[in-house]
Formats: structure tokens, C-alpha cells, sequence
């Protein structure tokens, strides 16, 4: 899968989280990685002043390492983030 690095696709990745347990938040802050991710209150946090490139890398990072229930995605939701898990991606 090749990644775009558009608002568009952001905006795909951020209603990925908006149907999971996951809040996410864009703040400012001093993240080594440009994201924190607290996994007891299940909040993701990336760096607000990051740059598209930078949320939407920071964001597939996330969506690889924290646990989704697939089944309460859509059917749009559930495809993009099986390619996102599945293949190797292209940036």
C-alpha cells in the first residue's frame, strides 16, 4: 500500500480511532517518538505542531501497536487498516 500524504488520508487514519476505545489528541509536548500513548485511559497523543507527514507516520505507528476490535469498524475503516497492518507500506 502507498502511503498519500494528504489531509484526506489523515483524516481516513483519525476516523479509524473515532470508532475504537482510543481518544486521540493533539497536543503540545517533548515526545521522543512525536506521539505518547497511555494505555490504561487509552488516549493517543501526537505533537500538534507536527507536520502532515509527521501525524499521519505517528498515527499508522499507533494503529500498529495498540489492540483494535475490528468488528466495531466500518466496512471502509476495516479494509484501510487491514492494508495498513498487512502489507509493507510505501511512503
Amino acid at each position: 500500500m502507498h502511503v498519500k500524504y494528504t489531509k484526506h488520508f489523515l483524516n481516513r487514519l483519525e476516523d479509524i480511532f473515532s470508532e475504537t476505545d482510543y481518544i486521540l489528541r493533539y497536543e503540545k509536548g517533548n515526545f521522543q517518538s512525536g506521539y505518547c500513548i497511555l494505555k490504561e485511559t487509552k488516549i493517543a497523543i501526537i505533537n500538534k505542531y507536527f507536520s502532515i507527514d509527521g501525524k499521519i507516520n505517528s498515527l499508522i505507528d499507533i494503529l500498529k501497536t495498540i489492540e483494535i476490535d475490528a468488528s466495531r469498524l466500518s466496512e471502509k475503516n476495516l479494509k484501510l487498516f487491514q492494508e495498513l497492518n498487512q502489507n509493507q507500506l510505501q511512503f
